[in-house]
């Protein structure tokens, strides 16, 4: 199963969209969340309210993370896994 030029450019130009994607998500979350504590530090430092959006948020920034740069690359090993299956049953 040998993949043409093109289906590798367009494999790899959605990999660096993916992780554009997850730079700006993780650059939103960092910029927002310095925010909201910022203004926690300003309204007089009670209730530490600014705790809720930064872990369920982080809890889909970390997501975001796994799905590119871990289940990308496991789905790759897997398809490199099967190209290697191919090459060995045609030797025999």
């Amino acid at each position: 199963m040998e993949l043409s030029e093109q289906e590798i450019y367009e494999e790899a130009r959605k990999r660096v969209k993916k992780k554009r994607e997850f730079y700006s998500h993780l650059g939103a979350y960092v910029i927002v969340n310095v925010v909201l504590v910022i203004i926690w530090l300003l309204s007089g430092r009670g209730y530490m309210w600014f705790l809720w959006p930064l872990g369920i948020w982080g809890v889909f920034v970390v997501w975001n993370f796994i799905e590119v740069f871990v289940l990308d690359t496991v789905i790759s090993e897997k398809a490199a896994i099967a190209k290697e299956v191919e090459k060995i049953k045609r030797e025999k």
